[in-house]
């Protein structure tokens, strides 16, 4: 019986695509030794992470599924690759059991390097029905005027003279 699994694994961001594409090569490897087979193997992209790790700030995810027959070690290999042989490029990881049933769709989020650098505040606003934020419909009335009075040059100009 073969059972589904996947890999999610957080790596440096200035990981190379030599690099990554070692990493595929390996869990590949280590899938077809123990007779089973790797089902996709995606890069998620350049992540702001919450909090540092190893030193960074940012992160690229990897998401990778394998199948692999009951009772094989392939687990404990991967683990072991990802904290002795990859422990550079690799900063965490995690893997899952799947429920055979499971459907494998997902909804994957968008990294920066999909989203716009530099994003229009004013735009945001308007698509968030936000844009009153900025501004303060609610000042006071007799606030306003007392600034006006304050900043009234000509009659401060007269009173000098």
């Amino acid at each position: 019986m073969m059972h589904r699994y996947e890999a999610l694994i957080l790596a440096s961001p200035e990981i190379t695509k030599d690099e990554s594409t070692f990493i595929e090569t390996e869990i590949n490897r280590l899938a077809q030794a123990a007779k089973g087979t790797t089902v996709s193997f995606e890069r998620w992209g350049k992540f702001k992470l919450a909090y540092p790790v190893k030193k960074n700030e940012y992160g690229v995810y990897f998401l990778t599924r394998f199948e692999v027959p009951a009772g094989t070690e392939v687990i404990e290999s991967m683990k072991t690759l990802f904290r002795v042989k990859l422990h550079e490029s690799v900063m965490r990881h995690v893997i899952c059991a799947l429920d055979p049933n499971q459907s494998l769709a997902y909804q994957r989020p968008k990294s920066l390097e999909e989203v716009p650098a530099s994003h229009d505040v004013g735009a945001f606003l308007k698509e968030n029905r936000m844009e009153g934020l900025l501004s303060s419909p609610h000042r006071s009335r007799s606030r306003d005027s007392e600034v006006d009075q304050e900043l009234d040059y000509d009659k401060l100009a007269e009173s000098v003279e």
